[in-house]
Formats: structure tokens, C-alpha cells, sequence
């Protein structure tokens, strides 16, 4: 594997109408593992599942998709759920998780990545709860200086009980951290009141070589240490659903880098702005595609390349 993922693994239940359900594989890092998967990374998944139903169709999902398994547990406790209901300029969402068999991925010894592995991601609700959230930060400092270390928080703030300690934590988290990808919507959670690029620049001053924050269907922009940002527009398209393209966009980031060879945290600042030009609009472009079909649905390589009218 040459892109990781650590974190939770769960359906998505996204309404069709009032009580009604149809349900999806989900969680942040898992839709991302299947995006970079698709988008033709060699990409492995660390998480624990349930040998319920639901825990099978998960575990079914990502093999179905090419990712590589042989990292996850399994358990007998319940799959986490989640319900989702589509409203006017976001999502609502419920949460049903309280011992689930995601958050209670705590191997000792923690596992080992192999070699060749260059990145790893974290973030999202895998980070709100124990065992599995100290585990993992144990993870990533293990691997930090080993791969670059990617973080989406991907904020829930209806599951974070004590914002303050929420942020002290994330600080603490950005120490590990060589890209960060978040939405504007993370910079209200976690910096409240203060401009995205004045957290931006206050993050890259925290460890991170790069930040990137997304603005939906305004595009997303690029901030780096010491030189001016760089924009990208979202291309448009007919919007069907949003659910995992934040997810989509965080894949993009990573193959795309990963195909112009970048494997070391260094080379995300020296990286020349052409090639960040393009690793942009290449992620921007696969968030753009999964917006055209319901749930988090990312596109595949070819589909990507030939929506950007770029030859393979």
C-alpha cells in the first residue's frame, strides 16, 4: 500500500423521505480510502469491523473497491450507525456508536505500515472517542517522519461534548501533521471569528508543511509558509448530493501528489506552484464528480482525466 487510512468505518443511513432510510457504506477516512483506491493509489484501511451484516457489506465494500484489508480486525460489537438527513445548504446527522466495534480499534502492539507506504490519513469522529482516538494519535506519532501524515478533521460539532478541549487536542495533533485539509466550516469550529488565512498561517507555524481549505462550490485554497496562496475553482456541475466530496477532494490531494512523486513531507513546500496547480484542480475535479451522483460515490482515475480533457 502506498496511501493509509486509520478511522472509523460505518453506514450511512441518508433519507429518502420522512423516516426513511437507505443506507450506504460510510465514515470519512473509509469513503477517502475507496476514493484513492478508485482514483488508482495502491491504498490499504485500518479500522476494526463488526461480523454483523453490517460489518460484512463494510468489509465487502472496500475489498470490492480494491483496498487492501489485511490491516483490519474484526469484533463482535456492533457496526456504528449513522443517519443523515439532507437539509437546505448542509446535512443533519445522528450518531449511534456507543461501543460500536470502530471505536474500539486499540491493537497492542500497534501494527506496523509497510515500507513502501507514503502517506497516512487521519481525522474525523475516529478522533472523538475511546479507546479508539487515543490509539490512534498513538499511530500517528508512530509514523510521524515516516510518511507524511495527512489530517481531516472533518468537524461534528454536535459530537464534540467540550469544544475548548476539542481544540487543545487538535493543536496537539497538528505536531504530527505535513498536510492539513480542511473545510471552512472545520476553520469556524476550531478558530472561531479568526479569517481562514489567519489560521492557515497559524497551523503551518504548529508543524504543517501545507494547508488547504475548502470552500464548496467557491473552490478551495492552497496556503504555504512564506509564499502567497493559490486558489482553485470548483468545476461546475449538476449537483445530485455532497456527501463525501470533502472526502473525494482529501483522495485527490494525496494520488495526485503522490503521482508527481511527492513521498516526503518536504517536498509539499518545495513543490514548484505549477504542480500544486495541477494536484488541485485534479482534487477539486474529483469532488466535483462525486457531487453528480447520490451519496459518497467517488469517480475513478480515467473518469477524473477525462473530465479535465487530460490524456492518461
Amino acid at each position: 500500500m502506498r496511501i493509509a487510512l486509520v478511522g472509523e468505518a460505518l453506514i450511512d443511513f441518508t433519507s429518502t423521505g420522512p423516516l426513511a432510510f437507505q443506507g450506504h457504506a460510510g465514515g470519512s477516512p473509509l469513503n477517502t480510502a475507496v476514493a484513492c483506491a478508485r482514483l488508482g493509489a495502491p491504498t490499504g484501511y485500518l479500522t476494526q469491523l463488526s461480523t454483523d451484516l453490517f460489518g460484512e457489506a463494510l468489509l465487502r465494500h472496500l475489498q470490492e473497491n480494491g483496498v487492501d484489508t489485511r490491516l483490519v480486525l474484526r469484533t463482535g460489537a456492533h457496526t456504528t450507525l449513522a443517519f443523515v438527513e439532507h437539509a437546505p445548504g448542509t446535512n443533519r446527522y445522528v450518531f449511534l456508536r456507543e461501543g460500536t466495534a470502530d471505536v474500539g480499534w486499540s491493537p497492542r502492539p500497534l501494527p506496523e505500515l509497510p515500507r513502501e507506504t507514503a502517506f497516512l490519513h487521519f481525522g474525523s469522529i475516529s478522533l472523538l472517542a475511546d479507546p479508539a482516538a487515543t490509539a490512534i494519535g498513538e499511530f500517528v506519532a508512530a509514523n510521524a517522519g515516516k510518511r507524511i501524515v495527512v489530517l481531516d478533521p472533518n468537524c461534528r460539532t454536535s459530537l464534540i461534548p467540550d469544544l475548548a478541549a476539542y481544540r487543545a487536542r487538535f493543536a496537539r495533533w497538528l505536531a504530527s501533521t505535513d498536510l492539513l485539509k480542511l473545510s471552512d466550516e472545520d476553520v469556524e469550529t476550531l478558530a472561531p471569528g479568526v479569517p481562514p488565512g489567519q489560521a492557515a498561517d497559524g497551523w503551518l507555524a504548529a508543524g504543517p508543511r501545507a494547508v488547504v481549505v475548502t470552500y464548496g462550490a467557491s473552490g478551495a485554497i492552497l496556503h504555504r509558509a512564506g509564499k502567497k496562496t493559490m486558489s482553485v475553482s470548483a468545476p461546475p456541475v449538476a449537483v445530485v448530493d455532497t456527501i463525501g466530496a470533502g472526502d473525494t477532494f482529501t483522495a485527490g490531494l494525496s494520488t495526485s501528489l503522490l503521482q508527481r512523486g511527492v513521498e516526503r513531507a518536504e517536498q509539499l513546500a518545495s513543490m514548484p506552484d505549477e504542480g500544486w496547480h495541477e494536484v488541485l484542480r485534479f482534487a477539486a475535479a474529483a469532488a466535483a464528480l462525486n457531487c453528480t451522483r447520490a451519496g459518497a460515490n467517488p469517480p475513478r482515475l480515467n473518469e477524473v482525466l477525462a473530465f479535465l480533457g487530460w490524456a492518461r
